[in-house]
């Protein structure tokens, strides 16, 4: 298992100077190749899903394929819901998996971006799931992301971004300083100073977002400032669409032929820009200092005391209700096959993580459907919180016995 928390992961990229990849994708050959890329460099890498990309994939279904690849990938890997709009799409990412959360409210004044951000941030901290915040605007210039960031850009400002930090609580800050979402026209002009002066006030991760198009110079400048993540597209669909072009040139017609190559394109640009930003080679190092990103099984065995009719209102209401709590990824309720065992009923809820115990037994929601329905029905029944008995630590070699295998409570 190799899915990390990616607060701890950007936390050691900005002590030790480096930069992670957050390669946004947009399809399954994009996933495998920022993955192998990656692997390939042992790099610790952010697959990042941007909301505005949506229109060009089933955010649900492609979120089951980069879990998948994050859990069995050899190099730690964060998963990030990358421009974010509202509340309730963060919470859908979370439930679908992302581990890193960015909210997009930069185009709300400073007081209204705010309270929007902090809304959100309460919410994912939850869940023990960072959240990035944007001050500033980081406006669209050329290219396929360009007519998603119209309007001008508008600088961040060191005094503007500590208030908004401490006001929000946000893990990281995307600053604007310069850069531009999708193709720079002509020489980038990065304001450094400014870069400087908002890392001196806020001491924690910064983010860059438009990185196509920067020099390595600009790059080292950029992690020597501060910068410990950042946000890379259009260069990679670039990349991608001149090999299609290049095989429909050789005479390509189907399907397979127009795409050949096409994860080797990507993924040489993804590997560059890993050795280049400095990510090359911090897989062990960065393995052994961040936590294994855990779902936890919340599982009830129950009896009920009611009829079978009000037993379905029971279960149907826990159902409709449990599902929508911030950090619940799945609810299933069971109904055992062999009614001679000493329980006849289960729930089996799956939080995002350990800290979601917490956050879902005090919800208002839960609360409210326990106190109505559940406890009056259920008196007879056993809780119990389980997280994965292998850690990420006995991925490495270590002995699992210095591990803790089984978080439980009976109530």
């Amino acid at each position: 298992m190799a899915l990390v928390h990616m607060r701890d992961m950007l936390n050691h990229a900005y002590r030790n100077g480096y930069a992670v990849g957050a390669f946004d994708l947009v399809s399954l050959d994009f996933l495998q190749a920022i993955v192998d890329a990656a692997e390939k460099c042992q790099a610790p890498v952010i697959l990042s899903l941007a909301e505005s990309h949506f229109d060009y994939f089933d955010f649900e279904l492609t979120m089951a394929a980069v879990e998948a690849a994050a859990r069995r990938s050899t190099v730690p890997v964060a998963i990030h819901l990358d421009h974010g709009a509202t509340l309730e799409s963060a919470q859908q990412g979370i439930r679908l998996g992302c581990n890193g959360i960015m909210v997009d409210n930069s185009l709300l004044a400073l007081e209204q971006n705010i309270t929007a951000t902090r809304a959100i941030v309460e919410m994912a901290h939850g869940c023990d799931i960072p959240v990035e915040g944007e001050l500033g605007y980081v406006a669209g210039v050329e290219g396929e992301d360009a007519e998603r960031h119209p309007g001008d850009i508008v600088y961040t400002s060191a005094e503007e971004a500590w208030h908004y930090v401490e006001r929000t609580g946000v893990d990281f800050l995307a600053v604007s300083i310069g850069t531009v979402h999708g193709r720079m026209q002509g020489e980038p002009d990065l304001d450094f100073e400014r870069l400087a002066q908002i890392n001196e006030a806020l001491n924690l991760p910064l983010v860059i977002h438009g990185g196509t198009g920067l020099s390595p110079t600009q790059f080292q400048r950029l992690i020597a400032n501060g910068v410990a993540k950042i946000n890379y597209y259009t260069a990679l669909a670039d990349a991608a669409g001149e090999q299609i072009a290049a095989n429909l040139s050789r005479g390509a017609r189907g399907y397979t032929q127009c795409v050949k190559d096409i994860q080797l394109a990507i993924g040489t640009e993804v590997e560059r820009c890993i050795r280049l930003w400095g990510g090359s080679g911090r897989a062990t190092e960065l393995m052994q200092q961040c936590r294994p990103w855990q779902n936890v099984e919340h599982l009830i065995f129950y009896n009920l005391s009611c009829s079978e009719q009000d037993a379905e209102t029971v279960i149907a209401e826990g159902e409709r209700v449990l599902a929508t709590i911030p950090g619940v990824r799945q609810v299933f309720a069971g109904k055992t096959l062999d009614e001679s065992g000493q329980y006849r009923y289960c729930w089996r809820v799956q939080f995002a993580s350990a800290a979601v115990v917490d956050t879902y037994r005090d919800h208002p929601l839960h609360v409210s459907y326990a106190n109505t329905y559940f406890r009056p029905n259920a008196g007879d029944r056993v809780t119990l919180d389980f997280a994965p008995a292998l850690g990420l630590r006995l991925q490495q070699g270590a002995d699992p016995s210095t591990d803790q295998q089984i978080a439980g409570h009976i109530s």
